[in-house]
């Protein structure tokens, strides 16, 4: 009788251990990015998805959707529940850019996604070589003034957040550089090292170990206020050239739909994330500057940078590739 009954016992657990894993599963957060895996924006998305996971209780795996434009990211964003599990990490581009430079976008980025908060600025800075004399931006746009050339700046691309620098860049100093589009920012950063351009706009995150290391020098940021992680490098606009602000920012975004109660979750987990000591610590060697807020503040953003972008791009006839 005994044994029956401890035979019983050992079948009910074993049945009971057999369901465990069904009823307590942990949930899962897909955090899809429009990057390759290894970029900037590959790399802010793991270096938040690790203190998000604590933050939120579950479990935040990284989702690399490369391609047309950000289109398959966000189609596959917008078509996901609402829920929740599936979180867009984007940058300004995709978002603000884009639905001027590309008229027949698939998506609406206004329509189908839903704000959470703005993550990190990443301004742009202006590079030089670290053997070019010129001390400072308003010297470069001197020299650039008695040259019997416009000098060349280098982008990351038509349409992309460097070219919009450089575009206010030409307004505001009456300068015609000669802007030389590149797919990316490795080719851009290689032909500045080798001179074949005078000088490079780029996002401060994709610069900050050339600049570290002193294999290019910053010259000035397009940003309303210096840097904390390159306290001393002026402003553009601390130099005389005014108007020139553009930074490619990182926002949190959620499929269109989602219950205010979910956005108001992930936003507060978001903002503890980006208070955790070894996550500002990351940032400020990204390049990187923390900047939270709320839905509503994030929404405002978006509206008036997709006004400030389109209002350039159609003043400068420029036209997606």
């Amino acid at each position: 009788m005994q044994t029956r009954t401890t035979l019983r016992g050992v079948l009910a657990a074993l049945a009971l251990v057999l369901l465990m894993p069904a009823a307590i599963a942990a949930p899962i957060t897909r955090l899809v990015v429009a990057f390759p895996a290894g970029g900037p924006a590959d790399t802010l998305a793991r270096t938040l998805s690790r203190q998000l996971e604590a933050e939120l209780k579950q479990t935040v795996v990284v989702e690399n959707r490369p391609g047309a434009n950000g289109a398959i990211a966000i189609n596959a964003v917008a078509r996901a529940a609402t829920d929740g599990s599936v979180l867009f990490l984007t940058s300004a581009g995709a978002i603000v850019i884009n639905p001027a430079l590309y008229p027949s976008l698939p998506y609406d980025p206004q329509k189908d996604l839903t704000p959470i908060s703005l993550v990190v600025n990443t301004p742009e800075v202006l590079v030089v070589k670290p053997d070019d004399n010129v001390a400072s931006a308003a010297a470069f746009v001197k020299r650039a003034q008695s040259a019997g050339k416009p000098p060349s700046l280098a982008s990351t691309g038509i349409g992309s957040m460097p070219h919009m620098a450089i575009e206010l860049f030409k307004i505001s100093t009456h300068v015609n550089f000669l802007h030389v589009a590149y797919k990316g920012a490795a080719p851009a950063i290689t032909d500045t090292l080798g001179g074949q351009v005078d000088a490079f706009f780029g996002d401060t995150s994709g610069l900050m170990t050339y600049i570290t290391s002193k294999r290019l020098r910053p010259i000035g940021v397009a940003a309303p206020k210096r840097l904390p992680f390159l306290p001393d490098v002026p402003t553009l606009a601390e130099q005389g050239i005014a108007n020139v602000e553009a930074s490619n920012w990182y926002g949190l975004m959620a499929p269109a739909g989602t219950g205010p109660d979910v956005v108001k979750k992930v936003n507060e987990a978001l903002r503890r994330t980006l208070a955790a000591p070894a996550v500002r610590k990351n940032l400020d060697q990204l390049g990187l500057e923390p900047a939270p807020g709320t839905p509503a503040e994030f929404t405002a953003i978006i509206k008036a940078d997709t006004a400030r972008w389109t209002k350039l791009i159609k003043s400068q006839n420029i036209r997606g590739e």
